[in-house]
């Protein structure tokens, strides 16, 4: 049924003499006359060896010239000379039939993506051997002479062998065998069977039955992003699958020809499914998706369709991106990815209009996003508004020139629609895309329009109508700060979403902590209740712009907060409020950054966190700010232990802004704790709740979360019980993907070194730690270790191991350095490069040195901090362990050994010294043990 790839015929490889190997396929078939084995293993010898030959050349060409579609039709032509030299030897050579009977015929046929003519370097071959009857000896053994030899070149083939009566039969029942034959294309044979196949498909199979089978695509194709994870803006995608990507141009193909009957995507511009613009961009995405594609297939030498960190930047390089002030090679490279991604699913909105417009698919099936949908009159107008109608439940303009009569129109089609429970009709959507020159300088400084804007930014549904005016270009040609980071991806292993999606994601969360109800943001909805009034509109601007500066040369947060300066006047926000705003953008790391890496029951840690916040109001957005970013960043990163920990550190710094006065002072914040978990806790008698309470200091009631210390109580008492030295506990954390090991120890100046060398000589690698001591000289810490097995049998049985290399190494029965040093992880080289930073500061703590390290994490790095701070000279009084994605940042509290400060300048430069020498992961520092 002919293919996508029409363009560019005649001379698709000239590298292929197909006339040459065939002349040595005939001699080889002669020198081997009489021995059939021998002759197939010579031929496939030779075809293997002028395939390697013609797809290295494939590859050259790729890297200089970059056409990634010309690759995928050449490797597809050379396939098919292969295949038809094997034919031609197995109808000739092997199982010539002299006076062929009216059985004795085949088609050999492509399907599926090899029908389409295209061919990625390591994609499976889909053949279909048509027969005109039942199958026969003949053309059992022609078909299996071709396929043996294909598997003896090392290929990865998929095949059927039908009649055309079983095709159509199978065909009707089964919607894979219907799209395989779709895409059908004849490679040798009998010609006139395939047609035959061809025509009565259409006849039999295709007519009449268009909305079936378009229902059935879309329904598929929802699924495999449901599988692949909803949004098209996902760090790592799926170059094949995933949203966007090439699967979803293919869709729209299988649709088009389906359903217009066309052999190629150009004659959808005839049809009037797509304008000549509309064309250019579908050839446009998918001549770069296939570029990169077939890179990232000759690269790793596999069929792999994910773009991995470990493979972005090399496919970046080889695609000729270059790194800018700001931007990466491989950032620039995603955004473009990214992108076209949205083309993408623009021209699959255009093509699902026009199917509706046709009745060829049930009306809404792709804007289900709305979802509450009324049943009302067909077309009516939109209420407040000449210049729009409701059709069929979606919001689409009344005439063609509504937006060139009055731009404002632009913002206000997004604003309706979200006040009146519209869906958005992708016929509108389709005007505002062609309508983007409109929005200037004019329509920027209109009060009118900044006035809809900030209603849609605070009213209900904001996320999906912002979404809906990022897709459609609206929302960053009228901020164009925010056009600047769309579709701009990070790269590194924190952040899930590209900024533009992460952005618009946090203020779905916002929206869903002012909602309230949720017990995760149980504080930041209470403060949102508590903050004032006014203030609801500063927190929503600052939520979507707090990382619209990323990607410059400038830090984001200071760049960002001179963007709002500039914004927010136009938006309506007075002098104060436009300042509030910059402040919080520019802050919106620090609460973050002390909740989690500082130690919260250090005075002087509170007194420079009040600082910087100045006032109550200002923590209270803050913290709902930090609460959004957090919950924003990907699935697993905000988690109670986090949420407890903005809330000790909130509280902790209230009562120094009010000059004393807390609305919840910390003397009844931990009665409260000890009431609460008296509460949840009832299974013991009252002296021993009491005994076990008074064993904990304050800053563990405040920061741990309450299921966490109900665990705890229960382990430390059946430890005890059976009495055990040294105690662990095993728990799985899906959410995060880590273990957790809670262990119950006698307190030990080295113990978390002897852990973290414990977990390092395991191969398991830590991402956070939680560290308590009880007042009876015991050590109660939560160590999280990423998981390195699917079933939790399996990594139970690994942190047993762990467990009893640490009772080994305080029993003196094992040198930790030895066990280590045999632990030689040979793990693949991180395409991250993070520098090393050590920082040592004595203003963060009136009794303590803090010393804060960063760098690009790997197993064993906490072990080699700890045990080159102890060859120090240096005491741990408490360590802060965490890790971002790929860059871990370990904060530690210490002094000398005679518990003073670290002042002298040189003893600090060694100090730092040694830290960066470590994290740069030079040889590490034998510790004395």
């Amino acid at each position: 049924m002919d293919s996508i790839a029409t363009e560019q015929k005649a001379g698709v490889d000239d590298r292929f003499d197909t006339t040459r190997i065939t002349a040595a396929v005939d001699a080889l078939a002669e020198q081997y006359q009489g021995r059939e084995d021998a002759f197939r293993t010579a031929m496939a010898q030779l075809l293997k060896a002028e395939l390697i030959a013609a797809r290295a050349a494939a590859q050259a060409i790729l890297l200089k010239d970059r056409h990634g579609r010309r690759c995928a039709e050449r490797l597809c032509h050379v396939q098919d000379e292969i295949i038809r030299i094997l034919y031609s030897a197995a109808t000739r050579h092997l199982y010539r039939s002299p006076i062929p009977s009216g059985a004795e015929r085949m088609a050999v046929v492509a399907t599926g993506g090899y029908g389409r003519g295209l061919m990625a370097p390591e994609s499976d071959i889909d053949l279909l051997f048509i027969l005109p009857y039942k199958q026969t000896a003949w053309g059992e053994q022609v078909a299996e002479a071709i396929l043996y030899c294909l598997w003896d070149m090392g290929l990865k083939v998929g095949h059927a062998t039908r009649s055309v009566d079983e095709s159509i039969r199978q065909a009707r029942g089964d919607m894979t065998i219907r799209t395989a034959i779709l895409e059908t294309r004849f490679l040798t044979g009998d010609k006139p069977l395939y047609e035959e196949l061809v025509e009565r498909f259409d006849k039999e199979v295709v007519q009449g039955t268009a909305s079936e089978f378009v229902t059935a695509k879309l329904a598929e194709r929802e699924e495999r992003h449901r599988r692949g994870g909803q949004s098209r803006y996902l760090v790592e995608p799926n170059v094949k699958d995933g949203k966007g990507a090439l699967r979803d141009l293919h869709t729209l193909f299988w649709i088009a020809k389906y359903v217009y009957r066309v052999r190629d995507t150009h004659e959808l511009v005839a049809r009037g499914v797509f304008d000549a613009q509309e064309y250019r961009s579908f050839r446009r995405c998918a001549d770069f998706l296939w570029s990169v594609r077939c890179n990232l297939h000759f690269y790793s030498g596999r069929a792999e369709e994910r773009l991995s960190f470990d493979l972005q930047r090399e496919i970046a390089i080889r695609l000729g991106y270059t790194s800018h002030p700001g931007m990466q090679d491989v950032e620039r490279f995603m955004k473009h990815y990214f992108l076209v991604a949205k083309e993408v699913g623009n021209l699959t909105a255009i093509l699902c209009a026009k199917l509706e417009d046709q009745q060829a698919k049930p009306a809404p099936v792709l804007s289900r996003m709305m979802a509450r949908l009324r049943p009302t009159a067909a077309r009516r107008r939109v209420p407040d508004s000449d210049d729009f109608i409701v059709d069929n439940n979606r919001i689409n303009v009344a005439a063609p020139d509504v937006f060139k009569h009055d731009p404002v129109n632009l913002i206000r089609i997004f604003r309706l629609a979200q006040k009146n429970n519209l869906a958005f009709h992708p016929d509108a959507m389709r005007d505002v895309t062609r309508s983007l020159g409109l929005i200037n300088a004019g329509l920027r400084e209109n009060p009118e329009a900044n006035r809809l804007f900030m209603e849609i930014l605070t009213s209900d549904n904001a996320e999906i109508v912002l979404r809906r005016m990022n897709e459609t270009g609206v929302l960053g040609h009228f901020i164009r700060a925010f056009g600047k980071i769309v579709s701009m991806m990070q790269f590194n292993m924190y952040h899930h979403y590209t900024v533009d999606e992460h952005l618009i994601r946090c203020i779905g969360f916002l929206q869903d902590i002012e909602r309230g109800g949720n017990e995760e943001f149980a504080l930041a909805s209470d403060l949102m209740r508590k903050s004032r009034p006014e203030h609801r509109a500063v927190i929503y601007i600052a939520t979507l712009l707090h990382d619209v500066a990323k990607g410059r040369p400038e830090d984001h947060s200071i760049a960002g907060a001179k963007v709002a300066r500039r914004l927010c006047p136009r938006l309506g926000f007075s002098p104060a409020d436009t300042e509030l705003v910059a402040w919080l953008i520019e802050e919106h790391l620090t609460m973050s950054t002390v909740a989690q890496s500082r130690d919260l029951s250090d005075r002087k840690t509170i007194e420079n966190f009040a600082a910087v916040v100045q006032s109550v109001e200002q923590m209270k957005l803050l913290t709902i700010l930090t609460t959004a970013d957090i919950r924003g960043v990907g699935p697993g990163v905000w988690n109670g232990w986090k949420a407890q920990l903005l809330r000790s550190l909130y509280y902790e710094t209230e009562p120094v802004l009010t000059g004393g006065f807390s609305e919840v002072d910390r003397g009844k914040r931990l009665a409260a704790a000890h009431a609460e978990f008296r509460m949840a806790f009832a299974e013991w008698p009252k002296d021993e709740l009491d005994a076990y309470i008074a064993r904990h200091y304050p800053a563990y009631w405040l920061k741990v979360e309450l299921p966490r210390k109900i665990r705890h109580a229960r382990f430390v008492r059946s430890s005890e019980q059976a009495g055990h030295k040294l105690a662990i506990n095993v728990g799985f954390d899906e959410v995060r993907g880590v273990t957790e090991l809670t262990i119950f120890a006698a307190d030990h100046p080295w113990l978390l070194s002897i852990i973290a060398g414990a977990c390092a000589s395991a191969g398991a690698n830590i991402v956070d730690a939680q560290i308590y001591t009880t007042t009876d000289g015991r050590a109660l810490d939560t160590i999280s270790i990423s998981r390195e097995y699917d079933r939790d049998e399996d990594e139970g049985r690994r942190a047993t191991r762990i467990g009893e290399m640490i009772e080994d190494v305080l029993e003196g029965k094992l040198r930790l350095p030895e066990a280590v040093a045999r632990r030689t992880v040979r793990s693949k080289a991180k395409p991250f490069v993070i520098e090393p930073e050590v920082t040592i500061n004595n203003q963060w703590s009136d009794r303590y040195t803090v010393i804060e390290v960063s760098g690009l994490d790997r197993p064993g790095l906490l072990y080699e901090l700890t045990t080159a701070i102890s060859k120090l000279n240096l005491n741990i009084a408490s360590a802060h362990v965490a890790t971002f994605g790929e860059r871990a940042r370990d904060v530690f509290y210490v002094t000398d050994l005679l518990g003073a400060q670290i002042n002298a300048p040189t003893r600090q430069a060694a100090i730092k010294s040694a830290l960066t020498h470590v994290m740069a992961g030079d040889k590490a520092v034998q510790p004395a043990a």
